[in-house]
Parts: structure tokens; C-alpha cells; sequence
């Protein structure tokens, strides 16, 4: 069989979110997710990380179909910001699950991207695009819908498992269709990209089942308010807080616009069942008893502008905590939020809640399989190669040795990076030339490549402030005509400091005359001079560096 069969991811792999994989052959093209990740602390301003998709930008024609696994953000996340840049004419079709459509759906109608052709792929449909075909294979997560992505090419399957976990007991829907994933093993899988996540914790993880008898137990040990936290795609965890609350006599508050939106999504499509009359509007909340309220809030890995957040530091227009009542995080910190999930914690202690989480009760479940689920997953499907992704390049190491544990050669394993293509023929496997890959920022509603240098001045911004200096000169002779000018923000310490204010006047003063000395006079220059003079001058007497930001006006 001749041809080559190439899957290159450009986001998700070496990191956990913005999964996106192009998959090709002959020429074509189909997308397996489009996620996003959410900032770190030291991008500054920056709202959402995009994968940087300039090679689907320079093969547009070529994309035969999207399809996404599910609808968690780092799966789905970047599709407005995808089908925009693209055109909404370029892409044939998205496919997904009936929940996954629904939620693409919402998020191109922010977008006012209404002619997208969004198409439900039901579990074991079998659909043509180009050369490919396109199966979904119900797995369990911790969103309904969720699946893997079967790509059929004329060499073989390639395989997305996407999230994953084999949950015998789920709380909605049946188990993972492990006999359809035999089959695929049966008829030859060429490749599995498997989900990292947990691959480093040893045994099986815990169903979703057993959350909720631990929150009914939580629930019971409570007298004041209950504020539940988890993610607002976890349609599972809100039923089960839905259920502890109506045993225990609570009405219910969705607090968080993504909250409300996904579980009206959910209830729309029979996914949650939350009985008439149990949720009450966030606005009056006040007017009921604190052992009758729970409020379900987002904020679980302490984003900056949710809604738990937000409480916690006193700025929420409609929950004012206070002590007596009990935060209950059921979700973990992904990797690298733990920082943000800890300040939150702690603000939430000053302010005299109690905190529960789960370290402290088995609170939640993970959503994601661990070391003995990933060899069932490999056992299963019996694939000829396997690249690891969903996870840091630790977790995609060890993925890769237990795939080696349970009969895969050292040799067919491949652990990639992002914007480095695995390519496959019937000779065997090997990795290509390396494509562009990255990051694109979302900073407000635009979106492109804020530079190190944008992200470089934020973060001295935040650390040491800026000092704007307005000097005013004469055009004949470049000596000073009235006195600077000096505007401090954000500059630690110098409240108060008026002397060196006054200080800092005289050496603006020293500045100008030395430059009137050497004849400098084009503005450009003038003020390149200034800056490196007071830059040194602020430094050796404040030991910081703010940003110094010289104005030289001609008069």
C-alpha cells in the first residue's frame, strides 16, 4: 500500500491543553479538537492560549472536517477563534456528540458565527471525508458525549482516545464500549494517541460514583451555606450536588455564566435533572436560610475572573461570603494552577469559611484514566504504534514505558512534540520536518502573537510601576525651559518621598544640560539619553527598576 499517513499535533503534546492534531493522507486533511489552555501567571493581560494554527491557515483547502472528542474547553475551547480566522465557508464540517455540537454551537453564536455546519456524529455512524472515515467510540469522562475519534486511512486506523477513563458505574450513560474498541484491536489499529494525563498514578482510577454519597456526607456536616465548586462542563458532578442538595431540604444557585449556560444545555438535551422550582436566581440567594441554600459557583482552578474568585476577595455583585460557611472544591488544580487554587483557599480562610477539598474527602474523581487503564486501553486496541499526548513530557515518558510493558517495541513508540509530524507508510514510521507551532494569545478579543517584549514590559509594570517624565526644552538650544515634569504609578515606597521627587527633577535638570553639552538635539535621541540617565539614577537609589517613560516636548 502506498502513501503516507501523517499526524501532526500543534497543540497538546509536552502540555496539558490546546489539544489540536491535523491527521493527513494524500494530500488532505482532517482536525481531531480545537482546545485551548488558560494563562499562566506571568502572561500578563493575556485572556486564552491558542495552539498557533498557521499551518491549518496555509492548507485551508485541503480540511476535509473537524471533529472534536468533547466538550471540555481544551478540546473545543479555540473552534470560535479557529472558524473566524479561516473563513466559515473553509470548513466543510465539524463534527461531534450531541452535547459537544451544542456547546460549539453556544460559543459561535458569541462569535456571531451562525453558518458553521455543525453536524451530531452518533456513536457508531461511519462517515466519509476525502479520503478518511470518521467514527466516534463512546468512552467515559467526566462530560457526557465524550469519545474517541476511530480515523480510517487507506494504511490503517489512527485512533484519538481523547479523555478517558474506564468508570464501570458512571452516573449517566453506560460504560466505555470496550467491545467496539477489541473490535478496532481486531481489525488492526495503526496508531493510538493516547491521554497522558494520569498515566503516572499506579492502578484504577475511582469511579464517578462514589462522589456523591461523600457529598451527601459533607452536606450532612454543614449548618450555614454550601458553595460547591467544580468545572461548569461536569454536567455529572452537578447532578450529584443536585441530588445531596434536595436531600438535604436545599434549594440550588448557579453562580457563573458558564455554569448556567452548560447546565441549561444539559437539562435541554436530558443530560441533568434538576426538579422544578429547586434552582433559585443568584439574586436571592440573601432571602433564603443558610441551611437552605447551595450555590454551585465556577472558580474551581482560581481563574482570575470567575465567579469563586471573586468572592473570595470581596468583589462578587451577588455572594458575599462570610464565616459559617463551607467551600467545597470538587475538582483538583490542573497542573500549574495549583498557585491560583491555593491564594483562592487562603482568601477564603481569612474570611472564616470552612474548606473542604480532596485531599479532605473523596470529593472528586478524576476524569481521566490512570496506569492500569491506559494498559487496558493499549491491550485493547492492540496498536502497531503509539504516541503518547494529553500530558508533559513526564506523563508522555511514562505512557510510552508502559506501552512498552505490555508488548509495544521501544521502536514504535513516539514521543512527540508539538509541530513535529509522525510520519507513516507501509515501510514503517519515522518523524518529518518540523512544522511552525506555538502560541497565539487572546488579549481581550484580538488575537495574535503578543511579543516577549508586550509581556516583558506587563510584568515590570506589576513588579516596579512607571515613572512618565515630561521635560520641556527649547528647539534652538535644547536647555530646559520650565521644570520636568514627574509622574509616578504604581512605584513602591514613594508615597510621601518628596525629596526624591525633587531629586529626581534635578537629575532630569543634570540630563538635559549634559545632552545641551554634547549638542544633542533630535528628540529621538534626546529622550534615548534621558531614559538610560534616570533608568540608573532611580536604581541606584531605589534598588528597582520601574519603567521609565521620558516625553521631551519642543517649544
Amino acid at each position: 500500500m502506498s502513501g503516507t499517513v501523517r499526524v501532526l499535533p500543534l497543540g497538546g503534546v509536552g502540555e496539558i491543553g490546546k489539544n489540536m492534531t491535523v491527521v493527513e493522507y494524500d494530500g488532505r486533511i482532517v482536525v481531531v479538537d480545537c482546545g485551548l489552555r488558560f494563562p499562566t501567571a506571568e502572561m500578563m493581560g493575556i485572556d486564552l492560549v491558542l495552539p498557533d494554527f498557521t499551518y491549518l491557515r496555509e492548507n485551508v483547502d485541503a480540511i476535509d472536517a473537524i471533529i472534536i472528542t468533547h466538550g471540555h474547553e481544551d478540546h473545543l475551547g479555540s473552534l470560535p477563534w479557529v472558524i473566524r480566522d479561516l473563513g466559515e465557508d473553509k470548513i466543510p464540517v465539524v463534527y461531534g456528540g450531541q452535547l459537544t455540537v451544542a456547546m460549539a454551537r453556544s460559543k459561535l453564536d458569541e462569535h456571531k458565527l451562525r453558518d458553521v455546519n455543525l453536524e451530531v456524529l452518533p456513536i457508531g455512524d461511519v462517515v466519509e471525508a476525502g479520503p478518511f472515515t470518521l467514527e466516534r467510540v463512546h468512552l467515559t469522562h467526566s462530560i457526557p458525549d465524550a469519545s474517541g475519534v476511530a480515523i480510517g486511512t487507506p494504511l490503517g486506523t489512527v485512533f484519538f482516545t481523547g479523555d478517558y477513563k474506564f468508570d464501570q458505574t458512571p452516573v449517566i450513560g453506560a460504560p466505555a464500549d470496550m467491545s467496539r474498541l477489541a473490535e478496532l484491536g481486531r481489525e488492526g489499529v495503526l496508531l493510538l494517541c493516547g491521554d497522558s494525563t494520569n498515566a503516572d498514578r499506579p492502578g484504577i482510577s475511582d469511579s464517578e460514583s462514589i462522589v456523591g454519597p461523600h457529598l451527601d456526607r459533607v452536606f450532612g456536616r454543614c449548618d450555614g451555606r454550601i458553595v460547591v465548586t467544580c468545572f461548569a462542563s461536569n454536567i455529572h458532578r452537578v447532578q450529584q450536588v443536585v441530588h445531596a442538595a434536595e436531600k438535604h431540604g436545599r434549594k440550588v444557585a448557579l453562580v457563573g455564566r458558564s455554569m448556567r449556560k452548560n447546565v441549561n444545555i444539559g437539562r435541554s438535551l436530558g443530560h441533568i435533572d434538576i426538579p422544578e422550582g429547586m434552582l433559585v436566581p443568584p439574586r436571592e440567594i440573601d432571602q433564603w436560610a443558610d441551611d437552605k441554600i447551595v450555590v454551585i459557583s465556577t472558580g474551581s482552578q482560581g481563574e482570575p475572573l470567575s465567579a469563586l474568585r471573586r468572592m473570595a476577595y470581596r468583589d462578587h455583585p451577588q455572594v458575599e461570603l462570610k464565616e459559617g460557611d463551607t467551600v467545597v472544591f470538587s475538582a483538583t488544580p490542573i497542573p500549574g494552577n495549583e498557585r491560583a487554587v491555593n491564594e483562592t483557599i487562603d482568601r477564603l480562610y481569612h474570611i472564616g469559611c470552612s474548606v473542604v477539598t480532596a485531599r479532605d474527602a473523596p470529593i472528586h474523581a478524576s476524569g481521566h484514566g490512570y496506569a492500569e487503564e491506559v494498559k487496558m486501553m493499549i491491550n485493547l486496541t492492540r496498536p502497531k504504534y503509539v504516541m503518547p499526548v494529553h500530558g508533559d513530557f513526564k506523563r508522555m515518558l511514562i505512557h510510552g514505558e508502559l506501552a512498552q510493558a505490555v508488548g509495544v517495541p521501544r521502536s514504535h513508540v513516539f514521543r512527540s512534540e508539538n509541530g513535529t509530524p509522525l510520519e507513516i507508510t507501509a515501510e514503517g514510521a519515522k518523524f518529518g520536518t518540523p512544522e511552525h507551532s506555538g502560541m497565539i494569545f487572546v488579549d481581550g478579543v484580538d488575537i495574535g502573537d503578543v511579543s516577549d517584549v508586550a509581556l516583558r514590559d506587563r510584568r515590570m509594570l506589576s513588579a516596579d510601576g512607571i515613572f512618565i517624565i515630561v521635560a520641556t526644552i527649547s528647539e534652538e538650544d535644547g536647555s530646559s525651559v520650565v521644570p520636568p515634569e514627574v509622574i509616578a504609578r504604581g512605584v513602591p515606597f514613594l508615597e510621601g518621598n518628596d525629596q526624591f521627587t525633587d531629586d529626581l527633577r534635578e537629575a532630569v535638570e543634570d540630563s538635559l544640560d549634559a545632552a545641551a553639552e554634547q549638542q544633542i538635539t533630535e528628540v529621538d535621541v534626546l529622550q534615548n539619553h534621558l531614559h538610560d540617565d534616570l533608568a540608573q539614577f532611580i536604581y541606584d537609589r531605589l534598588k528597582r527598576r520601574p519603567m521609565v517613560l521620558p516625553v521631551v516636548v519642543e517649544v
